[in-house]
């Protein structure tokens, strides 16, 4: 294969294009108030941004793959950050979005397929594994940084509550990620350091992990444990209650209606 094929398969795609133009130019749009509706620009905003960081969550898992061994990587198609690559386009991107409007979740997606027999060493099927969700973290990092610098003079009140709800979505996203559960990428972090055995006893449960998951979070106990670690995180990043929930509550346009949020939002 030549340079110019291995070139092609690293180009950055039209359709991830597309997707980042919505976000900047529905970003600025919720930064001048320039949108009629407030509420319709902050929902195209968070979820072309969601739909670009969950592009570039299974873009870490390729790019550490394809470094780590696994050359395939490029001829699938992941490395041009096209979401229309994933081996499930409906597990990576279209149910993500629709836990994002029904519940204010962020839903881990998958997957990306990654020849693991082509990589040698166990620390990289860890990294492989942990790149997803770091990226879900350096995300959240980035969402949260004028509240954590202290930087939001200046920042318009819609867009500090759009960027809040965000870093909300990256937030339990990577904590729903990194749970040592089989199927989400955090067991994929410590899957090499076990036995066998165990390996070849967990592996047929690795479907089902993630439906386990949002079973257990329906249970009351365990969905509000689960959302105070994800409010304790945003509250150490200088993210107020307000400020997610007025982004979650603006979002969902079809529903606001004259409140504190859209007071506050103008």
């Amino acid at each position: 294969m030549g340079h110019t094929a291995h070139r092609g398969e690293r180009q950055i795609s039209p359709v991830f294009l597309g997707i980042a133009a919505i976000m900047a130019v529905t970003g600025w749009a919720v930064w001048t108030g320039y949108a009629d509706s407030t509420g319709l620009a902050i929902f195209l905003f968070v979820t072309s941004a969601w739909i670009v960081s969950l592009c570039l969550h299974e873009y870490a898992h390729a790019r550490t793959a394809l470094h780590s061994g696994d050359l395939s990587v490029g001829a699938k198609g992941y490395l041009t950050l096209n979401p229309l690559k994933y081996t499930h386009v409906l597990l990576s991107v279209v149910l993500p979005v629709l836990f994002v409007i029904l519940g204010g979740l962020g839903l881990p997606g998958g997957a990306v397929y990654i020849e693991r027999g082509r990589i040698r060493k166990r620390w990289q099927h860890s990294l492989i594994s942990a790149a997803g969700p770091l990226t879900n973290v350096a995300f959240a990092a980035v969402c949260t940084a004028p509240f954590w610098l202290h930087a939001l003079d200046g920042v318009p009140a819609a867009f500090r509550f759009a960027l809040a709800f965000l870093a909300l979505l990256q937030v339990s996203a990577a904590i729903l990620n990194f749970l040592p559960v089989p199927g989400l990428d955090g067991y994929g972090v410590i899957e090499p350091w076990l036995s066998y055995n165990v390996r070849r006893q967990v592996e047929p449960l690795a479907p089902f992990g993630l439906i386990a998951v949002f079973a257990l979070l329906w249970i009351p106990e365990v969905n509000r444990f689960f959302f105070d670690v994800v409010y304790g995180v945003l509250g150490a990043l200088g993210v107020t209650d307000l400020d997610w929930y007025c982004g979650w509550d603006l979002y969902r346009f079809w529903q606001s209606g004259e409140g504190i949020c859209q007071t506050a939002a103008g």
